[in-house]
């Protein structure tokens, strides 16, 4: 029996191992910076968003004191098609009775600073508590863009010192504005919400995701399961490539030229914004999908057609199912993309005011990025207040429809 003989490790060998230590620890260390490095980038966005989007989802507001007991008013129990509760109580005086009770308490400058809009909050809160409007009551009502910017030290001088002679008195202060997210949009940057821009958003997420997803799934299929492989399907192949990579406003263009050419009288409606998107995230659909459909073993397929099943049941009973939370994640990354575009949409449109929320697929409407791209472009400061606490409210919209989306994928996979 020999004795064993242990290798021998030369200076130059231990040189090498040495080095590839060391390069192996940068290697590591780099791997761990980037990753730092992403996550401290994405928490400084993070917080200077809700640092400066905590201001947008408030409004200077003034309190005032209104006797209704000696300006009565009627408060509508019930009411006609014609005409809502709140433009009932406009037609039985509110709003004179709301500017005379600023000016008694005020004094005719400030009450000139006073909303034109507050009565219908006022309105509203009556309407919600009818014994309110017997009695005297206090309400915080809405102030000018003008006194808000001199609340902030900004303005003209006799605004500031009004503006800060209110506030010591307590008859001014900033408040949480919650009607931010239930209004529509607005000239005054102190009655703008996002409810038509987030309604229309989704609308818009709604006819893409119905139209985008079916339509691109179904092509994966075609072309990974059922299309002959020639020079057509790779120019399709190709195309569907090239599609993926094309700037998103040429797709507006293609929707300009020919959705809005079918249909003119449904320019700037979710439906055409949801058709032009829907061609824009196709082609990510039919690339992931097809990816995923590849990626499911042979043996799946071998083994149902060994037990019977036809080929159409093969696709769709096993292989599709397995295949889904890969079609899913493409889905994500597409939809994720067709929210925040804002190109598209301003080719077909979507860029006009609108005061009221939309009624359906068919009624004009803008988005959430458009009218962030809007808001950003006006130079009054309560305006870039709200635009970042627009972008906020994009960016919890965009991470809610993406744990959804993440949760189904979740739910629908399934190990082989």
């Amino acid at each position: 029996m020999s004795d064993t003989i242990a290798p021998t490790r030369t200076p130059k060998f231990e040189a090498h191992l040495k080095k590839r230590y060391a390069s192996e620890k940068r290697f590591k260390a780099l791997g761990l910076a980037a990753i730092l490095f992403s996550v401290a980038m994405l928490a400084f966005l993070l917080v200077t968003m809700t640092l400066n989007g905590f201001g947008g989802f408030q409004r200077v507001e003034a309190k005032l004191e209104i006797d209704f007991a000696a300006n009565p008013v009627s408060v509508p129990e019930s009411f006609s098609s014609d005409a809502s509760p709140v433009e009932a109580m406009r037609n039985s005086g509110l709003p004179e009775i709301i500017a005379f009770a600023a000016e008694e308490k005020f004094g005719p400058v400030v009450a000139a600073e006073i909303s034109s809009e507050s009565w219908r909050e006022v309105a509203e809160k009556l309407i919600s508590s009818p014994s309110r409007a017997q009695e005297k009551s206090s309400f915080y009502v809405p102030v000018t863009a003008d006194l808000a910017a001199g609340y902030s030290g900004e303005g003209s001088a006799e605004l500031q010192e009004v503006a800060a002679k209110m506030r010591d008195a307590g008859q001014l202060e900033k408040r949480l504005d919650l009607g931010f997210l239930t209004r529509a949009d607005a000239t005054d940057p102190q009655q703008v919400g996002i409810w038509a821009a987030l309604k229309g958003s989704m609308l818009t997420m709604l006819v893409t995701l119905v139209l985008a997803f079916p339509i691109g799934v179904l092509a994966a299929l075609y072309l990974e399961e059922y299309a002959p492989k020639n020079r057509w399907t790779d120019v399709i192949e190709v195309s569907i490539n090239n599609l993926a990579a094309v700037p998103s406003i040429i797709f507006g263009l293609l929707g300009l030229a020919v959705f809005l050419t079918i249909f003119p009288n449904y320019r700037s409606a979710p439906l055409i914004g949801g058709m032009t998107l829907a061609l824009m995230t196709m082609p990510v659909i039919v690339i992931s999908g097809r990816n995923a459909i590849k990626a499911v073993p042979p043996s799946i397929r071998d083994g149902a057609l060994a037990i019977g099943a036809s080929p159409v049941q093969v696709v769709f009973h096993h292989v599709l199912p397995l295949a889904l939370p890969g079609i899913l994640t493409g889905t994500i990354i597409g939809m994720a993309r067709a929210l925040g575009e804002t190109a598209p949409l301003l080719m077909i449109g979507m860029r006009v005011f609108i005061a009221s929320p939309p009624d359906g697929f068919t009624s004009p409407s803008s988005v959430l990025p458009v009218q962030i791209f809007l808001w950003s472009d006006e130079i009054d400061r309560g305006f870039v207040e709200r635009t970042s606490a627009a972008i906020i409210v994009l960016l919890v919209f965009l991470l809610v429809m993406n744990a959804l989306a993440i949760y189904l994928r979740n739910r629908f996979e399934k190990k082989w």
